[in-house]
């Protein structure tokens, strides 16, 4: 192993691309992010999970997927209807 900045080996992420598994877990790591921001808001907010259906038009079964941290698969509409009920903005950027 070679030592670079102070350290040996490779970094995490270096770990990820290696087993080919970063993208997949960049992915999950954002929605799980997304999704404690969103109840951190509402609990903030003190809105429940009915009136945070009710204001994005969508049904408590859907909050609930948005707010599953396990649950990749939301769309960016979605997420930013839930974002703006909340008073936020969504953000997505490409970063290298």
């Amino acid at each position: 192993m070679s030592k670079k900045n102070g350290r040996i080996g490779s970094s995490f992420e270096d770990f990820l691309k290696e087993e080919g598994t970063l993208e997949e877990t960049s992915a999950i790591a954002v929605k799980r992010v997304l999704a404690w921001q969103l109840e951190q808001a509402m609990k903030k907010q003190q809105i429940s999970k009915r009136a945070m259906a009710t204001a994005m038009k969508t049904s408590r079964s859907q909050l609930d997927r948005i707010l599953d941290p396990d649950n990749d698969r939301i769309r960016l509409d979605t997420l930013t209807a839930a974002a703006h009920v909340v008073g936020q903005n969504l953000r997505i950027e490409l970063v290298s």
